[in-house]
C-alpha cells in the first residue's frame, strides 16, 4: 500500500469520527470524537510531509481533551502561541499559513463555553481547513472537510433551528 492510499484511508476513519462529534449535544462528546480525529489527521497530514498541518492537528487532539476540563483563557492564549510556534518552526510557504489559520480558528472555537459557538466558529475553521486540503491535493480530506461541514450544519439545526427564525418547541 503506497503512503498516499494509507492517508487517504485514515482520513475515512477520521471520516466517520467528524460525522459522529456533531450529532451529540454535549460538548464533552463532541470534543473526544474531534480529539480521536485529529490523531488521525495528524498522521495523515505527516504521510502527506505536511508538517505545519501535522503538528497543528496533533496540538489540536490534545487541545479538545483539554477543552472537556477547562476554559481558561490562559490556556487558550498558550494553544495559541503554541500553534504560532509550530508554524513558525515548520513554516513552508503558503500552505502553512493556511493551516495556521484555520487551526487558530478552531482553537478559539475549542474554548467557546457554549457548543453554539462552537459549532459556528467550527464551520469557519473548516471551511480553512478545505481549502488547505485541496491545495494539498487530499481528495478523501477535502470530503472529510465537506462532511464535516454538513454534519455540524446538520447538528446546528437539530438542536437551534435555522439561525434567521426561531424555535417554538425546544
Amino acid at each position: 500500500m503506497s503512503v498516499f492510499l494509507l492517508s487517504q484511508c485514515l482520513i475515512a476513519i477520521a471520516i466517520v469520527t467528524d460525522i459522529l462529534s456533531f450529532q451529540f449535544k454535549q460538548k464533552r462528546h463532541i470534543v473526544l470524537c474531534l480529539a480521536l480525529s485529529g490523531v488521525l489527521i495528524s498522521i495523515h497530514f505527516a504521510l502527506l510531509l505536511q508538517w505545519t498541518a501535522a503538528g497543528l492537528m496533533l496540538v489540536a487532539a490534545i487541545r479538545y481533551l483539554v477543552t472537556v476540563f477547562s476554559h481558561s483563557r490562559r490556556l487558550l492564549w498558550l494553544f495559541l502561541g503554541i500553534n504560532s510556534l509550530i508554524a513558525m518552526f515548520t513554516y513552508a510557504g503558503p500552505l502553512s499559513l493556511i493551516s495556521f489559520v484555520g487551526s487558530c480558528t478552531q482553537t478559539i472555537a475549542a474554548f467557546c463555553p457554549r457548543d453554539q459557538q462552537l459549532r459556528q466558529l467550527m464551520i469557519v475553521g473548516t471551511s480553512i481547513w478545505l481549502l488547505n486540503n485541496y491545495l494539498v491535493g487530499s481528495p478523501t480530506a477535502v470530503l472529510m472537510e465537506l462532511l464535516f461541514i454538513g454534519s455540524n450544519l446538520v447538528g446546528y439545526y437539530r438542536f437551534y433551528g435555522l439561525p434567521w427564525r426561531p424555535r417554538l418547541v425546544d
